[in-house]
């Protein structure tokens, strides 16, 4: 009897470790009874002393382990991208989580932390088992006392959800956490079965979209257009009063400096389609103009012949290069989308250290860009993506002298600076304070670059891709900051018309876009239609 009783408290635990984490942080109601942890030692314990119950046995506890490992997961997806975990689309970050391990704790660190999971996960199903399974010895007494009490376990604890349905304080203290995760998976697979065919509509539905526009981008005159993401930049590192006294005043005086420079900046709003991770959503879906909010639609629109911001500049006559140092694997997905030129960080001339998981800084990719600006004489578009702002925020370097940046290897003294990754990742207070000054990081050196090598030929758009954790930032929008840059007020004036405000911060009050706006948006923009520019759609 003493080993049931156990078991029940460890499966208990189990299933309500994570409800007991979000009840301590958020100071919510703590439950005590998980409904199905009841139910779960009740019929164990009402199966007939047999080696086949056995054996039954030890896969529900495996089973049971791995539900709670999913439910762990889903808190950690709640805290950090702000939605719920989805099995059906979400498995395959597992690869992106294991090079975030190894880029942040190195490979040993990281097979050490997969071997100690996979061994808990192991200890805990044995245990489990072990308590579940009486003692071969066990009299017939026992036996009885044993089955009696699993069936009052096995009818009570439904009993008891039926009062938590009817009673508010009762719902909140006996729970049924696996079973509404399980009934969150199935609506789930669901919505994504319906959502894959409506998108598949909707990718069907003008493929080419702008073939037949006649002059397209004749507008912009062959000059050079950069489309740039900061990492983790999102409204939060404006608003949040802690974070935003570090990086608004380096905007506001970039500001002074861009303006004594004859640089004209203007700002907005965008609404990204994700949050606290997975930039590739929001870099496709300013490419395509469609709403990439999962890795379904992402796919999918992969494996389609629509055309993307790509198409409409290759069209014009531009060369299309795009800069990605975080992509540190094969990308067919460059294929696809159809660049001319690919630089990620296998082919991409950096001398310098890795710092942690930021496989080079910024100020070298600002760098590497204006070479290749300089190197080009003809109408060019280049998407790239800065990563120094990247979690966990570390290490925040110092501006070096541009003229000294070459290769990179003047970055080598900083390769082990500051705190490792494993030491901060759970004080909020310090992750705040690295995150807030990485942003600040990444915003002057993406200042100091429009002013150094910003000339009247080229437009700056640079955009937040996504808010950072909500956990370390509290955020609860998906809005992030846009700023725009050029010498050449032609180029500024249709952002102005379709809201953005003059200066370094986007005005309250002004329209915020949804990113799948853009493309349309910039391609009419900058189409003369009759002779005159189109004005921009609201």
């Amino acid at each position: 009897m003493v080993r049931l009783v156990c078991a029940w408290v460890l499966v208990n635990g189990l299933l309500l470790a994570p409800s007991w984490i979000v009840a301590a942080v958020y100071d919510g109601p703590f439950p005590w009874l998980s409904v199905e942890a009841a139910i779960f030692v009740g019929l164990a314990a009402l199966l007939p002393f047999r080696r086949g119950s056995r054996t039954l046995t030890w896969a529900a506890s495996a089973l049971l382990v791995v539900l709670a490992a999913a439910l762990f997961a889903n808190l950690v997806f709640e805290q950090s991208l702000g939605r719920s975990l989805d099995l059906s689309l979400d498995l395959y970050l597992l690869d992106a989580v294991y090079r975030l391990a190894v880029g942040n704790s190195g490979l040993a660190r990281t097979l050490v932390g997969i071997a100690g999971i996979v061994l808990g996960a192991a200890a805990l199903t044995a245990l489990t088992a072990w308590l579940l399974t009486p003692s071969a010895g066990a009299d017939g007494r026992s036996r009885s006392r044993i089955s009696r009490a699993g069936v009052a376990l096995a009818v009570a604890a439904p009993l008891l959800g039926l009062v938590g349905l009817a009673v508010p304080v009762v719902r909140e203290r006996f729970v049924a956490p696996a079973a509404g995760f399980v009934r969150d998976q199935a609506l789930q697979v669901r919505e994504t079965r319906r959502e894959r065919a409506a998108f598949a509509a909707e990718l069907a539905d003008g493929p080419t979209r702008f073939a037949d526009l006649p002059n397209v981008l004749a507008s912009l005159d062959g000059r050079r257009v950069v489309l740039a993401y900061i990492e983790s930049y999102g409204m939060a590192a404006l608003e949040d009063p802690e974070i935003g006294a570090v990086v608004r005043p380096v905007l506001q005086t970039a500001h002074e400096r861009l303006d004594s420079a004859g640089v004209q900046l203007v700002s907005g709003r965008f609404t990204s389609p994700t949050l606290g991770g997975q930039s590739w959503y929001a870099h496709g879906t300013m490419l395509s103009g469609l709403w990439l909010d999962n890795q379904a639609r992402y796919e999918m629109l992969l494996a389609s012949e629509r055309e993307t911001l790509i198409d409409d500049f290759r069209r014009a006559g531009y060369r299309t290069a795009t800069v990605m140092p975080a992509i540190t694997t094969g990308w067919p997905e460059a294929v696809r989308i159809g660049y001319d030129d690919v630089h990620t960080s296998r082919n991409i001339p950096y001398a310098g250290p890795p710092l942690y998981w930021v496989t080079m800084p910024d100020q070298f990719t600002w760098s590497f860009l204006a070479g290749l600006l300089r190197e080009t004489s003809g109408p060019l578009f280049v998407e790239t993506g800065m990563v120094s702002s990247h979690a966990p925020w570390i290490p925040v370097l110092p501006i070096l002298d541009w003229d000294e940046i070459g290769d990179g290897s003047v970055f080598e003294p900083y390769r082990l600076a500051d705190h490792p990754p494993e030491e901060i990742w759970w004080d909020v207070e310090v992750l705040r304070s690295s995150y807030a000054s990485s942003v600040a990081y990444s915003l002057e050196t993406m200042a100091q670059f429009a002013e150094r090598f910003l000339d009247d030929r080229t437009l700056l758009v640079v955009a937040g891709d996504h808010q950072a954790a909500p956990w370390v930032t509290g955020a609860e929008g998906a809005d992030v900051p846009v700023h725009v840059m050029a010498r050449s007020s032609d180029l500024i004036d249709p952002f102005v018309a379709w809201g953005f405000a003059p200066g370094p911060l986007p005005e309250p009050g002004r329209p915020t876009h949804r990113m799948d706006t853009f493309r349309e948006w910039f391609v009419r923009a900058f189409t003369p239609l009759g002779g005159e520019a189109t004005s921009p759609p609201s």
